[in-house]
Formats: C-alpha cells, structure tokens, sequence
C-alpha cells in the first residue's frame, strides 16, 4: 500500500469555510495527504453586522490534548500554524515542537486580518517573532507580517523584501518566503525564497477579479502538504504556488461581503 502521508494544522476554524482549518484541511486532501487539527480558535461571521468576525478563543488545555492526540497519538510528517491568538498558546506550540523534535516545521505568522493593517494581538506577535521564527523550518509572512519581524517600518519594494528576508533568516529561521500580492503596485505578484545562501525571485501574473480570501492559509498549507511528502522547500513552493494560482483563478463569491478560492480546481 502507499504510505499515508500526514500533516497537523494548529490552527482556528473559518466557520464561512474560507481560511483557517477548513482551508487547511481542503488543501491537505486536494494535495494527498491526511490532515489533522489542533484547533485554536472558533471564528463566526455575522450576517447581521456585515459579516464581522467575532473570535472565540479555546481553552489551551483543550488545545494541548488536541496536540497530544494527533502527534504522539498518531504522528505527522509535517505541521503548519495559523492563527495563535495569545502568547501562552505560542509557547505551547513551542514546547510542542521540542518536545517532539518536529523537523518539518511551517510557521504562517498570522497577526493581521485581510484588509487591516494592525498587528491583532500583539503579545502574540512579539511572542512568534521570539520563539517561533527560529523553530521554523519555513516561515511564510505576507509584507505585513515580514515587516514586523524583521524591525523594517515598511516594504515596499522587492529590495526592501529580500532585505527584510535576509533578517528574518538572521533571526534563526531556515527558509523565508516573503509574498507580495496586491500590496504591491503593478500586474505582477512576487514571492522571494530565502535559505540564508541562495534567494529565488519568483514572478507570476496577478489574478485580475480572484476572491483571495484564504489564500495565505492555503498556500502555507499546500507548502506544508509538499514537505510532508518529502518535498525539498523549494519543491513544496513550486507545488504551492500551482495550488493557489489554480485555486484563485477558479475562486467564486460566497456572498455580498466574502468569496473563496476553489481549492478543488488543483483536480482539472
């Protein structure tokens, strides 16, 4: 029989379905590979208050069980995180990769919302950049998220994001990739890989019209899917980026606030 490859997402749950766990979980099994929770948190959307997210926090001992079940009940091949909404739960996961000695390690620092441009918990934050930067074996941040962690007040320009790169790997992480979207100006979305001796450049059309909700979630999740079957980074970003780019191209409204990516376009 083939081996059954496996991945762990600590992550919160997107009730609309769109990112988060849900993401996670639909990525994973578009990409063959058997996913796992850790959930951390439960986020609703209100239809009467156009559609804002109101958060709902797990206890961390919940959480920790969670953890307890999937890695040393089952094990993983490779993990990812998402949303980690306080510092005690960053500790937790980093006594967790410890503890288990997790080598394939994707560490999405999520700290802002789409379409804000405010750290949301900033202890949280302050304890990623601390703990987690140099447990990861790729970090995934988007302009924000790298501008935060490596002390740049800004990015704007694909210098600032390979300088920006080039601290975060300072900082103790193996392998940065830094993605530039629609923040950047232009018809061309750029992501930077950096292992702290080679940086890639790599350039990829924008998708004009995409809904891209979720997009970070799925493309560190299809990252995470590739390492766990025993793709180099490289190679887990080369599979990601074809993931999300099919993914986004076949994305589709939700409703009047919200549209989602079809992480099911991979198949055709």
């Amino acid at each position: 029989m083939d081996k059954a490859y496996k991945a762990l997402t600590i992550a919160g749950s997107d009730t609309s379905g769109g990112a988060g766990m849900e993401a996670d979980l639909k990525t994973f099994e578009e990409m063959g590979v058997y996913g796992m929770t850790a959930l951390t948190c439960i986020v609703a959307q209100n239809p009467r208050n156009s559609w804002d997210h109101e958060l709902y926090p797990l206890d961390l001992g919940l959480i920790e069980k969670q953890i307890t079940t999937t890695v040393e009940g089952i094990g993983c091949d490779a993990m990812k995180t998402g949303m980690l909404g306080s510092a005690d739960l960053v500790e937790l996961v980093a006594r967790t990769i410890d503890r288990y000695g997790l080598k394939k390690t994707v560490i999405d620092p999520v700290m802002v919302c789409k379409g804000i441009d405010t750290i949301m918990v900033p202890e949280a934050a302050g304890a990623i950049k601390e703990l987690l930067v140099k447990r990861a074996l790729v970090m995934t941040p988007n302009l924000l998220e790298a501008s935060y962690l490596s002390g740049l007040s800004e990015i704007k320009t694909v210098d600032d994001m390979k300088e920006a790169a080039g601290r975060i790997v300072e900082m103790g992480c193996k392998n940065v990739i830094i993605k530039a979207g629609d923040r950047f100006a232009g018809d061309e979305a750029v992501d930077i890989l950096y292992d702290g001796k080679s940086l890639k450049e790599k350039r990829h059309k924008k998708i004009e019209g995409c809904f891209n909700h979720g997009a970070g979630c799925t493309f560190s999740a299809a990252v995470c899917a590739g390492l766990a079957k025993g793709l180099d980074v490289e190679g887990a970003l080369d599979a990601a980026e074809s993931f999300i780019a099919r993914g986004l191209e076949g994305s589709f409204r939700l409703n009047e606030w919200s549209g989602a990516v079809r992480h099911w376009a991979w198949r055709s």
